[in-house]
Formats: structure tokens, C-alpha cells, sequence
């Protein structure tokens, strides 16, 4: 138990020692000064799409829980899932292991709702499941309908093995969706039973996690300069791939991972211009979401000391 407690950790700081590493040789030409001048550059009506990008995203977030929740059957109120829903990603995304942290913040919150360890287990799972259904989604949608996005990861793939796995992708998510139809047996594990997901929340779960992932990626876009930008499917294509590389790691943040991949992927690129978008990503995904995190935290704790 006590490996197993700090191997998650080891592995994500490890993952950002080697990241940074890379970053360096990356970038060891550019200068602060041209960073400056490359966010410096950024209209200000980007900014506001940028900062309305990341609103829409952490809205969709919100999303998975009350789909979770839904699925348990518990009635829990709209304001209370919707802040926990947004601290817990707000936590998470910085603290890196964003299913363990991620299950540990939300059992605190939730237990005060009468929520039990294992339907917290329930919850969390079926949100990680809902991310990465959303993640398969619009990867399969763009290896259909514009597989040269991934270019920068897939030199070695021809398109129509792309287009390939895409399909597969897509069927894939059609089992799923027929089992849903089918109302399979609850998968059991010892006393623990996992219910299969009505059409009803699998259809939101399609629909709430692309939203999701297209907001985060926005943020980036908007931020990148408009020359030579290679438009929002590829901007979209590589953050699936950078961002799902990221959370792979458990990298705190994804920190250094999120950044060499994203700029490989973009290598047609200036990096000075991809790694400003990537800063202002951080600042409205990462950064002001963890401020405002921390403040509703320090407010729960104080509304139950002494109740605990």
C-alpha cells in the first residue's frame, strides 16, 4: 500500500523532469522577451474568446456529475454539484492523478449528501468513462473527416488506416451504445454491482463531453495568432492528443508533457506562438480555476468545522 502510494506521484514528477528536459532543447532559442511580445500580440477580443471558451468548458464539466448522479438515482442539489463538480476539475487538472485526487476531493464533498464510498466509486468512474468516451468520439469523427490533423503524431500511419481506426472507434461506441439498449447485467464484483447506463445518459454522455473537450481547445485556438493558424480541427486534433498525454502522465498540471507534445504536433508552427497559447490555456484552464477552487474549499471546511 505504502508503494503504491507514491508510484502515481513518482511516475507524473518523473514524467515532468523529462518533459522539461525536452522543452529546454526545444526552446532553448526563444527569449522571455519574445514570449512577452508573442502574448502581448494577442487581440483583446481573443482574450474574451479564449476566456468565454474556458467558462463553456468548465460548464460542460459540471455536466459529467450530474450525469453520474443521475444514473445513481440521488437527488443532490443543482448549485452543490455544479460548484463540487468545478472544484474537483479545478484540483484535480493542477494536482495531476485527476482520477485519485479527483475521488478523494469528490467523497469529501459527497459524503455530505449522504453518498456512500462506493457510490462515490460509481461517480468517479463514470465520469473518467464519460471523458474518455467524448476523447474517442471526436477522435473518430476527425479520422473520418479530416485524418490529416493528426499529421504531426501519425507520420508513419497512411489516411486510410487512419480513417480506419476511426471506424473502429466509432463501432466501438456503438457496442457500447447497443448494450445500453440491451439493458445488459449489472457487471459484479464481490457485493459491488455496476448498472449499465440507460439511452437516456448515455446520449448526454455523448453529447456533454465533446462539448467539454471543444471548449478547452478553443482556448487555445483563439490564443494562437491568426496567421498561420492550421484552423480549429487541427488545433482540436492535437489537444485530444496532448491533453490525453497529459493526464496519462499524471503529471501535476501536465506539466512539460502538454507543452512538447502540443508544439510537435503544431511543428509547422512558431513555438513562441504556440507556447503563448499555451500559457494563456494554463492561466484560464489551470490557474484562475484553481483560485477560485481553493476559495470555495476554504469555505466548505469552515462550514464543517466542528459538524465532522
Amino acid at each position: 500500500m505504502k508503494l503504491s502510494r507514491y508510484f502515481w506521484p513518482a511516475v507524473g514528477l518523473c514524467a515532468v523532469g523529462f518533459s522539461i528536459w525536452l522543452l529546454y532543447n526545444e526552446l532553448r532559442g526563444i527569449s522571455l522577451d519574445d514570449l512577452g511580445d508573442s502574448l502581448a500580440a494577442i487581440p483583446t477580443h481573443r482574450w474574451l474568446l479564449a476566456a468565454l471558451s474556458s467558462v463553456l468548458a468548465y460548464a460542460a464539466l459540471a455536466g459529467y456529475d450530474h450525469i453520474a448522479l443521475t444514473h445513481l438515482g440521488k437527488k443532490v442539489p443543482f448549485g452543490f454539484i455544479t460548484v463540487c463538480s468545478f472544484t474537483t476539475y479545478a484540483l484535480s487538472h493542477n494536482i495531476g492523478g485527476s482520477v485519485l485526487s479527483g475521488a478523494v476531493i469528490r467523497y469529501r464533498a459527497y459524503a455530505t449528501q449522504g453518498l456512500s464510498g462506493q457510490e462515490v466509486g460509481v461517480l468517479v468512474a463514470l465520469c473518467s468513462f464519460t471523458f474518455a468516451l467524448g476523447a474517442m468520439l471526436l477522435g473518430a469523427f476527425l479520422l473520418l473527416i479530416e485524418p490529416e490533423v493528426f499529421d504531426g503524431f501519425v507520420h508513419f500511419m497512411p489516411v486510410s488506416a487512419t480513417r480506419l481506426t476511426g471506424l473502429a472507434l466509432l463501432c466501438l461506441i456503438g457496442l457500447y451504445i447497443f448494450g445500453s439498449w440491451l439493458q445488459l447485467r449489472p457487471l459484479r464484483i464481490g457485493k459491488f454491482a455496476v448498472l449499465y447506463p440507460r439511452l437516456p445518459i448515455v446520449a448526454r454522455q455523448l453529447a456533454i463531453a465533446p462539448i467539454e473537450l471543444i471548449g478547452a481547445a478553443g482556448i487555445i485556438y483563439f490564443a494562437l495568432p491568426e496567421a498561420g493558424n492550421p484552423g480549429f480541427m487541427v488545433v482540436l486534433g492535437v489537444f485530444l492528443v496532448s491533453f490525453s498525454a497529459a493526464l496519462i502522465s499524471h503529471a501535476p498540471g501536465g506539466l512539460g508533457v502538454l507543452e512538447i507534445v502540443f508544439i510537435a504536433g503544431l511543428s509547422q508552427m512558431d513555438p513562441v506562438a504556440v507556447l503563448s497559447a499555451l500559457l494563456v490555456f494554463r492561466l484560464f484552464y489551470l490557474i484562475v480555476p484553481l483560485l477560485l477552487a481553493l476559495v470555495v474549499v476554504l469555505g466548505f471546511e469552515r462550514s464543517r468545522f466542528g459538524k465532522d
